[in-house]
C-alpha cells in the first residue's frame, strides 16, 4: 500500500513543467512555519514572565503563611518546631506584620513594616540574595537592636544609606487611659535591598522581631504569623493541609501562595491562553493556504488522476494522496516553525538582544522558558489543523469520475 502511494505520488510530482511548484506551495509551508514560531516564542516570553514573577514574589513572600483569626500567635516557638517537622517543609520563622509610617527630613512614607529573625529567614525569603547595601546578619548583630534594612527605591526617595536615622511611627504604639497614642522611635539604616519589584523596593522595611513588637506596643512575646518555605512551591495545598491538621485548626489560619496570588496568575494564565487562541489564526491561515494548494492541483491534475482512476485506484487511495501531500506540507511548515522557534528562543536567552526598561517592567530582558507541554500542543494543533485541511481536496479528487475527466482528451 505504501509503495503504491509513493508511486502515484511520484507520478503527479514528476509530470509536467509546474507540478513540484503547484503541490509543495512555499506559502503554504512559511504561512504554517510561521504561525508555530511566533507560537513558540510568544508563549516561551509568556512562560519566562510568570516564572520570573513567580520567583520575585516568593523571594519575598513564604509558599505558606500561617495566621490566627486571634491577631497574634502566642508561644510561636512551639508551633515553629510543629512546622518545621511536617513534610516537604524546607524552613519556618515567626514573623510581624503591621503598617507604620517612616520619616526623615526630606519627608514622609507609609511602609509595611516587617519583624523578622535574620538568622531563620535565610531558609524562608531571598533577603541575603537581594541586599544591595549591608548584609543580611547585619540586622541580627545591630547592638543597639534598633537597626532596619530599606527598599532600594524607598532609600532613593528619602535619601537614605546605610547609616542614616529614620524615625518610626505607629499609630497604635502606646497604650494609655484614653486608648491609643503613636509611638516614635528612632532607627538606623543597616542595608539596603532591591527585589527588581518596584511594591516592595518603595513600601517594605525589615526590623527584627524584638524591634517590630516594642514599636508595635505589643504586650508580651507575640507575632503575627508563621512563614514557611517548601521544597516545592507546586506542593504548597498539600503541605497546606497537613499543616492545619498538625497545627489542630481553629483559629489558625493557612493560606499558600496561590491564594494569596490568585488574581494575578490568573490574569496571567488568561492572557497566556488568549495569546495561544490569536497566534492559532497563522496557523490556520497556514493550513486554508494548504486548501488551496490542493484544490488547485486537482484542477492541474485532473487527467492524471483519471488515468490513476482507470489503472485501478480507487476513490480512498486517491483521497490518500492528496491527504498525504496535505499532510506533509503540514509537517514540512511545522518542522521549519520549529527550528525558527527554537533557534529564537535560544538566541533571546542567550544573549537578550531586548532591552526592557527597568523603571518600567520588573525585568530588563526578554526572559524565555519553553515547556515540553506547550511545545507538544503546538505540534498536535498544527498538524491537526493541516490534516483537516486536506480533506476537502482530497474528498473533491476521489469523486472524479475517469469518464468526464478523460471525454475532451
Amino acid at each position: 500500500m505504501r509503495f503504491e502511494r509513493f508511486i502515484a505520488l511520484r507520478y503527479l510530482l514528476t509530470r509536467g513543467s509546474h507540478a513540484f511548484i503547484s503541490v509543495i506551495s512555499w506559502v503554504s509551508v512559511l504561512g504554517v512555519a510561521l504561525g508555530v514560531a511566533a507560537l513558540i516564542v510568544v508563549l516561551g516570553v509568556m512562560n519566562g514572565f510568570s516564572s520570573e514573577l513567580r520567583d520575585k514574589i516568593l523571594g519575598v513572600n513564604a509558599h505558606i503563611v500561617v495566621t490566627s483569626l486571634e491577631g497574634v500567635i502566642r508561644d510561636y516557638d512551639h508551633l515553629t518546631e510543629q512546622a518545621r517537622g511536617v513534610a516537604g517543609v524546607l524552613g519556618a520563622m515567626p514573623f510581624v506584620y503591621s503598617e507604620v509610617m517612616l520619616s526623615t527630613d526630606l519627608g514622609v512614607k507609609g511602609v509595611v513594616l516587617r519583624g523578622i529573625d535574620p538568622e531563620d529567614s535565610r531558609d524562608v525569603i531571598a533577603l541575603s540574595r537581594d541586599m544591595i547595601m549591608g548584609s543580611a546578619s547585619d540586622l541580627h548583630d545591630d547592638a543597639t537592636g534598633r537597626g532596619i534594612f530599606v527598599g532600594s527605591e524607598l532609600a532613593g526617595r528619602l535619601g537614605l544609606r546605610v547609616g542614616s536615622e529614620v524615625n518610626l511611627l505607629s499609630p497604635a504604639g502606646q497604650r494609655s487611659a484614653a486608648g491609643f497614642s503613636p509611638s516614635v522611635q528612632t532607627f538606623v539604616v543597616r542595608g539596603v535591598f532591591r527585589t527588581g519589584m518596584f511594591e516592595y523596593d518603595s513600601s517594605l522595611a525589615y526590623v527584627t522581631i524584638p524591634a517590630a513588637q516594642s514599636v508595635l506596643g505589643f504586650r508580651g512575646d507575640l507575632v503575627s504569623g508563621l512563614e514557611i518555605r517548601l521544597r516545592n512551591p507546586d506542593a504548597a495545598p498539600q503541605v497546606a493541609e497537613e499543616l492545619e491538621r498538625v497545627l489542630g485548626g481553629f483559629p489558625f489560619q493557612v493560606r499558600t501562595w496561590m491564594e494569596m496570588n490568585q488574581n494575578l496568575f490568573a490574569a496571567l494564565k488568561l492572557e497566556k491562553a488568549a495569546m495561544f487562541v490569536i497566534l492559532v489564526m497563522i496557523v490556520l491561515v497556514g493550513s486554508f493556504s494548504i486548501i488551496t494548494t490542493l484544490v488547485m492541483l486537482v484542477m492541474e491534475k485532473t487527467r492524471d488522476i483519471a488515468i490513476l482512476a482507470s489503472m485501478g485506484a480507487g476513490p480512498k487511495r486517491i483521497a490518500r494522496i492528496f491527504i498525504f501531500l496535505g499532510t506533509t506540507i503540514g509537517a514540512m511548515g511545522t518542522g521549519l516553525g520549529f527550528a525558527i522557534g527554537l533557534l529564537l528562543s535560544f538566541l533571546l536567552q542567550r544573549y537578550q538582544f531586548i532591552q526592557l526598561p527597568m523603571d518600567v517592567y520588573y525585568l530588563d530582558h526578554l526572559p524565555v522558558q519553553l515547556q515540553w507541554t506547550d511545545l507538544t500542543i503546538i505540534a498536535l494543533a498544527a498538524m491537526v489543523m493541516c490534516f483537516l485541511a486536506t480533506l476537502y481536496p482530497a474528498h473533491k479528487a476521489s469523486r472524479l469520475q475517469p469518464a468526464e475527466a478523460l471525454r475532451y482528451e
